[in-house]
């Protein structure tokens, strides 16, 4: 909650109302789901202008109108108007004056794969003991965090956010919106190399993170990743270091990991017992990384164990579920080179009593590495897989390098769409109780129609 005054001091805006006091209880920028009493913020964004939309706020109860110079909208004495140079800045203005309004702990997670599972590990698990705030799914930029902080109010203790890049700055520019304390870094992986040229380009954004972390300056780095563990080996007194990881030697360590057809059991520091439902033992470091950042905030291993083993994994994120009678691995979120070895080291690990089937779509924005991408990728499955199915033009790479690795050219399939390779699972796979089918690509490519109608 801010008061006018408060808005017009962050937002550097002009009041056109005489109720500088007043109280505004939200920030929404969709007219369809306004609350009464929140303000309007008239985002112009690159399908829509909400400031098309502001009658239609009013109408829903609207108190205040966050608008851009010339705002079309007759003024009226009902609602407090409040013209900015720029919404979008006045947003991410007003989220920053909540933020330093209620001076919580924030947590900031980024990191090439895994940050949104542990971003909501991190809310399952503190919130055993504090009232979180997170965001919602991957609310991760300009515009998702902001909102997700303009929730902040004074029963929360404290926040839990995910911060997305995939152009350089925007760390930096997230980062300047939250204000974070503790920062968490799950990887740094060959993600969005159109725009970062390669993993040195992705680790000095990622890493922008713990350059701008606040007082007490604590980060939490995977020491197994090369980039991450050079800087684990530099660290001074600011900012403050803790590791994880379960090859070199790390402050949170995993030994003894098991599968079983639950999930994954491990070892914590050799003594503390942990299991998590997920077939990826990627998990294993999300686990650790939540572990650690939970025992800086005074939780005992008991609690943090029991809420782990409750965990359920977003969607489309190395779930298992059993269609027909048949399961498989859901991993459709999104794909990058990275998260795809991940899912191939669960499928490889796994010990099921009929096949071992992938399907994969493309992989995007690689920039100019992504054929050789794709063909690793084929000689992998070859590998590790019984039935190759691929959907797209730089998968059918991945599908050759396959085939020329040794897997036989009647168990691989190409396909255009994810509708062709379900018709492949259904008609021409003769699906069986006992076999697995990892599924995976990148958002763009939409394999979740692949598990919606089997």
């Amino acid at each position: 909650m801010l008061s006018v005054n408060e808005i017009l001091k962050g937002t550097r805006g002009k009041l056109f109302s005489a109720c500088p006091h007043k109280k505004i209880n939200g920030f929404s920028i969709d007219s369809r789901t306004i609350k009464k009493g929140e303000a309007f913020i008239a985002i112009k964004g690159d399908n829509f202008d909400g400031h098309n939309f502001i009658g239609e706020a009013l109408k829903r109860g609207a108190c205040c109108i966050i608008a851009g110079p010339k705002m079309k909208t007759r003024i009226t004495s009902a609602a407090i108007f409040i013209e900015v140079k720029d919404t979008q800045d006045a947003l991410a203005d007003i989220a920053r004056a909540l933020r330093i309004k209620y001076n919580i702990p924030v947590i900031a997670v980024s990191g090439s794969a895994g940050k949104t599972t542990l971003k909501d590990m991190l809310t399952c698990v503190l919130s055993a003991k504090f009232k979180v705030l997170g965001n919602e799914g991957t609310k991760n930029n300009h515009i998702g965090l902001p909102l997700t902080l303009c929730g902040l109010n004074n029963s929360h203790e404290i926040a839990v956010l995910e911060l997305g890049t995939n152009h350089p700055g925007e760390i930096r520019h997230l980062a300047g919106i939250c204000l974070p304390n503790v920062g968490v870094i799950t990887n740094i992986g060959p993600a969005h190399l159109e725009h970062f040229s390669d993993l040195k380009g992705v680790f000095k954004e990622k890493y922008i993170l713990i350059e701008s972390l606040r007082s007490p300056c604590l980060a939490i780095l995977n020491s197994d990743d090369a980039l991450l563990h050079k800087n684990i080996l530099k660290s001074c007194l600011k900012p403050f270091i803790l590791s994880f990881g379960i090859r070199a030697a790390a402050d949170f360590s995993a030994s003894h990991i098991r599968y079983n057809a639950k999930g994954i059991e491990f070892l914590l520091n050799g003594k503390h017992k942990f299991h998590l439902r997920t077939a990826g033992a990627n998990n294993v470091y999300n686990a650790l990384a939540a572990v650690a950042v939970a025992r800086v905030f005074g939780m005992e291993y008991q609690t943090i164990c029991r809420r782990l083993a409750d965990f359920s994994f977003p969607k489309g994120r190395l779930n298992f579920k059993f269609i027909n009678n048949v399961k498989f691995i859901d991993d459709t979120y999104n794909s990058n080179p990275l998260s795809l070895k991940q899912a191939l080291d669960a499928l490889e690990k796994l010990r099921p009593a009929g096949r071992k089937i992938f399907v994969m779509g493309d992989m995007l924005e690689l920039g100019d590495a992504k054929e050789e991408f794709h063909r690793e990728a084929g000689f992998n499955s070859a590998r590790i897989c019984d039935i190759f199915i691929t959907v797209g033009t730089l998968s059918r790479l991945a599908a050759k390098q396959a085939a020329a690795s040794g897997l036989k050219t009647q168990n691989i399939f190409t396909c255009s769409n994810a509708a062709e390779a379900r018709s492949i699972l259904m008609n021409k796979i003769s699906l069986q109780e006992g076999d697995i089918v990892l599924v995976k690509g990148s958002r763009a490519m939409r394999m979740e129609e692949v598990l919606n109608v089997i």
